[in-house]
């Protein structure tokens, strides 16, 4: 099994080796800073750093030769999803999308937008396994984005380390070969080789009692640092969200409290 990068400076090391230029190793760094600034204290469900993670799903992708843009956009690929820009609202707008292309530029802004879009589950899958000829450039290399994180999320056996790791399981053991052949369709078959090993060791690993899950969350968050400091709008608007869902929810509970306490109608004669 190969090795793969976790670390920015394993990740520039592997470019420089793979004999990407000095102008596009400038490039990544721009785009890791971008990332090390909007994953900060972002982590997997398993545990793992976020940054990690994507510098992993990059460093595959670099491993396959593909163009940089397709190593930056594995570097950057759930920002939309996961990413804090400070708005305190996960997903795309056009803001974001601007502020993206003026560090990656819009070919790879592309990318990630698309990624975003790509729902990830059974549904979705066996239906890009049915129309993949179909797909244009674009979508098969977020599709190879996609496999390529599944990857980096089995490599090392993170999905055991999920509370919902029987689900994770579950979803290897239904989709994995479905997912090793799109692999080698789309023309990976290293990428699919590697699936096709790391699968199975993910299916049937037990994790031992002791080492329960690192979270009850199911998917990644947030740790801030204790002198962290949310803007007061911010954590203003947080809070007023939370008043009016609360107070929706006691009107709610009221509303059917007064309906249990109605008298039955009697039945006419």
């Amino acid at each position: 099994m190969h090795s793969y990068a976790q670390t920015y400076i394993q990740l520039l090391n592997q470019l420089k080796e793979n004999g990407y230029s000095k102008e596009e190793l400038v490039r990544v760094k721009n785009s890791y800073q971008m990332a090390a600034e909007l994953f900060a204290g972002c982590y997997r469900p398993s545990g793992k750093t976020f940054i990690a993670h994507v510098v992993g799903t990059a460093s595959i992708l670099a491993s396959l030769a593909v163009s940089l843009e397709i190593v930056i956009a594995g570097l950057l690929h759930s920002i939309y999803a996961e990413a804090d820009f400070g708005s305190g609202k996960q997903g795309i707008s056009n803001t974001k999308r601007e502020q993206v292309k003026a560090v990656v530029g819009k070919e790879v802004e592309e990318y990630l937008c698309r990624y975003a879009a790509l729902q990830w589950n059974a549904k979705t899958i066996l239906s890009l396994r049915d129309r993949l000829h179909c797909l244009d450039q674009i979508d098969r290399n977020v599709l190879l984005i996609r496999l390529a994180d599944q990857l980096e999320d089995s490599l090392d056996l993170g999905i055991l380390y999920c509370s919902n790791r029987k689900d994770r399981q579950q979803f290897l053991q239904d989709m994995g070969d479905i997912m090793v052949a799109m692999a080698q369709e789309i023309g990976f078959p290293t990428l699919a080789t590697e699936l096709e090993a790391v699968f199975p060791e993910n299916i049937l690993a037990e994790l031992p009692e002791e080492l329960s899950p690192y979270s009850q969350y199911k998917d990644s968050f947030f740790i801030a640092p204790k002198s962290y400091q949310k803007k007061i709008w911010l954590a203003a608007y947080e809070e007023l969200n939370h008043s009016l869902s609360y107070g929706q929810s006691i009107i709610y509970r009221l509303k059917r409290k007064l309906r249990s306490l109605q008298p039955f109608k009697k039945i006419a004669s």
